[in-house]
């Protein structure tokens, strides 16, 4: 078959199609994103009329890929480790509802927090759900095990979740593709009640659900994913779990280990897979990405005089992610420095885009809240939350999408005045217009501001849901209209926008100031079409 060059994201989406895919869902989050484009821009996926619109959030997102597998259809969902928490709510339920049509649940985690919040493990959700979980360790791997994936979950009913990390989902190889398989039938589920979660029907459901999971560790799609190797060494065994299987072996290219190697790729699976390491070796070493979940399990279930090494005990460092480096430095090998970083590309702090219209927008937010004594802003995460760096050093919050709104009104309820609010057009109809409606209904006293550039811009320009609707949402939500102001943030309106801004930050209800400018990226992508 075919060859293709492809990132991880790309492998996943590819194999989502091949293997019989009819709608993919998601919104934009770094390291997940290159997922949905990758189908948006395929001929293939257009060819067959795959669904492939960006959602409004994660949990739409989750819900919408549930609808299509209710359907019969295949379907998958991809986001970043914290739209999975977002996502939460469905993600569980989905598990007891279970599905008809096959359901991939993509989550991209991030360790070491290159663009996110936390470093989140993924594989956490997947215990809490009781369903099974994929996690490859190369591309190859994420393409193929799509197919597993997908025919796991038509068995068993049951949602799958397939994570992978940064470094997976970014870095590119080679990986043959398989026979294209047809797209499944539109059929309903036999029994109409399947997705009523009345709690008599999800106690019912709930003990199979229980049952099922017992049985996936001996299914066949999980238990080739996951491999023992067995070594002459019985000093140490080393279990790796997805991408660190890559981290170990980078050191020894040269010739295979001497030591019993378990590489575990799938969960859940039986637990005499790891009596056939632990029983031959005095010390076992537990390389994973992210949290020390397995690790933990384990030291729960050896015997005190075996030693575990990991991140509990140090071995390995307890947060960031795992690299050659960290692996070698565990076995005493010879670690070759580093070359030194040339000073033309030094890390630098990021900073806003030249011409970006968030930098007009908080020099009129500054100036602004002078007669106030200069107060920061509850903040919420997008480009703008450059903010909070020099020379603004304006932003005082960045928690999760949507967080600006709310937290801003608690702080008017503590006494806080005037209070504001920076959100991003995306993240408004992601998260915002709940906490909106809450101003609203108390008539809190904060101003929102709308930092609208018509477009997702911190995951590269993808479609924004607010664009050419905010001013209607807020409407409808209820904010007065003479408190809907729209400015352009320009350098030549800096006067009228600070006056507009001092206006509303005296207003002792709600208020929201859009304040639109395209983003530059755009702008300069469209202009060179």
């Amino acid at each position: 078959m075919q060859k293709l060059l492809l990132l991880g994201d790309e492998a996943i989406a590819q194999g989502a199609m091949d293997a019989g895919l009819s709608g993919m869902y998601a919104y934009p989050g770094t390291p997940s994103t290159e997922i949905m484009e990758y189908i948006q821009v395929s001929g293939e996926a257009a060819d067959r009329g795959i669904q492939r619109e960006w959602s409004s959030n994660e949990k739409t997102a989750l819900e919408a890929a549930l609808g299509m597998s209710y359907a019969g259809k295949r379907a998958m969902v991809a986001m970043k480790h914290v739209g999975l928490n977002v996502a939460a709510d469905p993600f569980i339920n989905s598990a007891v509802t279970g599905i008809n049509g096959g359901l991939i649940v993509v989550s991209a985690d991030d360790p070491s927090m290159h663009s996110s919040q936390n470093e989140q493990d993924s594989r956490f959700y997947g215990k809490f759900a009781f369903v099974p979980v994929f996690e490859p360790s190369n591309q190859q791997e994420a393409y193929n095990m799509v197919f597993d994936a997908f025919d796991l979950s038509e068995k068993y009913k049951s949602p799958v979740l397939f994570r992978i990390t940064t470094r997976l989902a970014h870095s590119r190889s080679a990986i043959r593709r398989k026979p294209v398989e047809p797209e499944k039938p539109f059929h309903l589920p036999p029994d109409p009640r399947q997705f009523v979660l009345l709690p008599a029907i999800a106690r019912r459901k709930y003990k199979v659900l229980l049952s099922t999971y017992e049985s996936l560790k001996y299914d066949h799609r999980i238990s080739k994913h996951n491999i023992f190797r067995d070594g002459k060494n019985r000093k140490i065994g080393v279990i790796t779990f997805g991408i660190a299987y890559n981290y170990l072996m980078e050191n020894f290219s040269d010739a295979d280990p001497d030591f019993p190697v378990l590489k575990i790729t799938a969960y859940p699976f039986a637990k005499d897979i790891i009596n056939d390491l632990t029983s031959r070796c005095e010390e076992v070493l537990v390389l994973e990405e992210g949290y020390p979940l397995m690790e933990e399990a384990l030291r729960g279930i050896l015997n005190d005089n075996q030693k575990i090494l990991g991140r509990l005990d140090g071995a390995i460092p307890r947060d960031g992610e795992l690299n050659p480096a960290i692996v070698a430095k565990v076995f005493g090998m010879n670690i070759k420095p580093a070359m030194k970083v040339p000073e033309i590309v030094r890390m630098r702090p990021p900073s806003f885009c030249k011409g970006c219209g968030h930098v007009d927008t908080f020099n009129a937010v500054i100036e602004a809240l002078k007669p106030f004594n200069g107060l920061g802003v509850f903040s919420d995460i997008g480009c703008y939350t450059l903010g909070a760096l020099p020379p603004f050093n304006i932003i005082n919050s960045c928690v999760d999408m949507g967080a600006s709104i709310t937290m801003a009104i608690g702080a008017a309820d503590a006494g806080l005045y005037p209070s504001v609010a920076v959100i991003g057009d995306s993240t408004f109809t992601h998260s915002g217009m709940t906490g909106l409606l809450d101003a609203v209904a108390k008539n809190s006293p904060v101003t929102i501001i709308i930092s609208d550039n018509e477009t997702t811009g911190m995951t590269g320009g993808q479609k924004s849901q607010a664009t050419g609707r905010i001013e209607k949402i807020c409407e409808g939500i209820g904010v007065p209209g003479e408190h809907i102001r729209v400015i352009v943030p320009l350098r030549k309106n800096h006067e009228e926008n600070i006056h507009i801004m001092e206006e509303e930050f005296s207003h002792k209800g709600v208020s929201v100031i859009i304040s639109r400018r395209e983003c530059i990226q755009t702008t300069s992508k469209r202009r060179k079409v």
